[in-house]
């Protein structure tokens, strides 16, 4: 296995729609340890291949607090169950260090591949629901400041441009 590099907004790689998977093989089984290794090390709870650069639809995620429950997504698709939404507030590896209140369906219906090829379907809600959605949107390359407004995400993109500038003159 081997950590991976984590794009960082406003990299305009992480705009890359991924395409879909079309055959479950030992490149992507070595792609999804790769990246539940790479997310685990970052301390996060979900990872799309396109945060590392790679724009397939592969997304891994483990919400448990001893990291003990991996899940891998493979060509997701999820369906909201009803039309209700919560906010929660949100980080994400690629925008490190910045969090915001962004309002999601409270609970989905999950479509995907598992690690190995296999078909499955899950009924998630709470924070499991919160993390399918906003991986799912790093698949369409869509972020989570997307959904804040201009000044805020603006404001983000301008400390993060700063951040970078600093640890490239570091």
């Amino acid at each position: 296995m081997a950590k991976l590099p984590i794009l960082e907004f406003p990299d305009a790689r992480l705009r890359t729609k991924a395409v879909l998977v079309e055959t479950v093989d030992d490149e992507v089984r070595q792609l999804v340890d790769d990246m539940l290794e790479t997310m685990y090390d970052a301390r996060g709870i979900g990872l799309a291949a396109t945060q590392v650069d790679v724009h397939r639809r592969v997304v891994v995620m483990d919400v448990s607090d001893d990291n003990s429950q991996p899940l891998v997504l493979i060509n997701p698709r999820y369906e909201p169950m009803g039309d209700e939404k919560e906010p929660l507030s949100e980080g994400c590896l690629s925008i490190p260090e910045y969090y915001a209140e962004v309002p999601r369906y409270l609970k989905v219906k999950l479509n995907a591949l598992d690690r190995n090829g296999e078909p499955y379907e899950l009924e998630a809600e709470g924070l499991l629901a919160h993390c399918i959605q906003h991986e799912y949107d790093h698949l369409e390359g869509v972020l989570f400041v997307d959904y804040l407004s201009p000044l805020k995400r603006d404001r983000i993109m301008k400390k993060m441009q700063k951040r970078h500038k600093l640890m490239q003159d570091a």
